[in-house]
């Protein structure tokens, strides 16, 4: 790795992006067989360009689906690079007396090796594509300025995170041409650094022995990229609404706030889970909450990132939860807390149409606070929700439909009656 001295190392533009390869599944059953006989000492990286695209009129608007942001591995456990093969990372960074083994994995598996020698990284042909920075002080990492000639890709390794902070790197080199990396030794780090001051860096480098640090920074990946996606959501009509008397329910506060026409997506049976609307609507008779949704008894199900769907009795502190909006966009957001406090319940029936058998349907505390979100019309916000005390059997809510048959949580084809 070069020092700070090392600044004045040219770094070589390149002008287009790292290919990602289609993998051989054929070769990839040849790579589990050789990770699992024959153990591998070697410094080594893999690059995925993780890409995502943002709903044009969604609300929400994060460096995530503004533009690509790169991933790259660095291990010496032959089990971690077939973890990262098989997920797609694969352009492979060797140490420079691994050419051998650089020609051995191009045999068995698509890869695009790349070289770690003399304080950069190179390609095939010998020209460098990033330089390497340890960085140990803030007073460095000012230091720490190329000239923008020779922009291109720098991985900054920090002897110690917690003294720089992530939001230090992004600010330093923040409107910068340069992709910035940051060596994290944990998928918890890489987080940090992907998301640090909203934008975050352009990549991280993981530096790990455990393959399950791969698996997790993948699924962090995969939960990010959901969020560019649209629900499918679908208007259905109100057929029965009574009170049932005292249950514990369930509120679920948020540590982001909600817009209206945003709310949780709860019901009581998996097959059909209703938009319930935050407190972020102003009342006569509390002030407005709008990290809050008053979201239903403890039975319910709740939608969670993944395709997924929990209890909202399981929920806590930590957790995370999917935030949807009137028209399908949604986000990820963390729980901070949950109360659970018995009050008086309602039941909610709803139907498709008049000749659909399947009733849909959920318990909501009665409560002029709790709402259910509308059908939009067209390009206008007509009404965007209905409390519950207002409720009744022809007013229009909109339901999310999935399969109903869950094993803890996950969705599977499975004969099930619920009523």
């Amino acid at each position: 790795m070069a020092s700070l001295s090392s600044a004045s190392i040219p770094l070589v533009r390149i002008s287009i992006q790292l290919p990602c390869f289609r993998l051989n599944h054929g070769k990839v059953q040849s790579l589990r067989r050789y990770s699992k006989n024959k153990t591998t000492h070697l410094s080594i990286s893999s690059i995925v360009r993780m890409c995502s695209v943002a709903a044009s009129d969604s609300p929400v608007s994060t460096s995530m689906s503004e533009q690509s942001k790169s991933v790259w591995i660095w291990t010496e456990n032959s089990q971690v690079m077939t973890a990262a093969v098989e997920r797609g990372w694969n352009t492979i960074i060797f140490s420079s007396q691994n050419q051998g083994l650089a020609t051995e994995w191009s045999s068995i598996a698509f890869i695009d090796p790349l070289f770690i020698k003399e304080g950069g990284i190179f390609d095939g042909a010998g020209k460098r594509v990033a330089t390497i920075f340890e960085v140990s002080t803030p007073a460095e990492l000012k230091k720490l300025q190329p000239e923008d000639k020779h922009a291109g890709n720098v991985v900054i390794d920090l002897l110690d995170w917690q003294v720089i902070p992530a939001e230090n790197i992004v600010a330093e080199f923040q409107g910068s041409q340069r992709t910035v990396f940051a060596v994290s030794k944990s998928p918890v780090e890489a987080q940090l650094f992907l998301e640090a001051l909203e934008h975050g860096l352009g990549g991280v480098v993981l530096k790990v022995d455990d393959v399950k640090a791969v698996l997790d920074l993948k699924e962090y990946f995969d939960r990010r990229n959901e969020v560019h996606n649209r629900l499918s959501l679908t208007k259905v009509t109100i057929t029965q609404v009574h009170a049932v008397g005292m249950g514990d329910r369930v509120c679920v506060d948020l540590c982001s706030l909600m817009r209206p026409g945003e709310g949780l997506l709860v019901g009581s049976f998996a097959r059909g889970l209703f938009l319930v609307h935050s407190e972020c609507l102003e009342s006569n008779y509390i002030a407005s909450r709008p990290f809050r949704v008053n979201a239903g008894p403890v039975h319910a199900y709740v939608a969670v990132p993944g395709g997924k769907t929990s209890y909202l009795s399981e929920l806590k502190a930590g957790k995370e939860v999917i935030v949807v909006d009137q028209k399908g966009g949604l986000r990820t957001a963390i729980v901070g807390r949950v109360k659970i406090e018995t009050r008086p319940l309602i039941l909610v029936e709803a139907k498709r149409d008049v000749n659909d058998q399947t009733v849909y349907s959920i318990l909501l505390q009665n409560a002029e606070t709790v709402a259910l979100v509308c059908p939009h019309e067209g390009n206008r916000m007509q009404k965007n929700v209905i409390p519950v005390t207002s409720l009744k059997a022809g007013d229009e809510v909109l339901l999310r439909l999935q399969g109903g048959a869950r094993h803890t949580g996950i969705e599977i084809q499975e004969f099930i009656v619920e009523n």
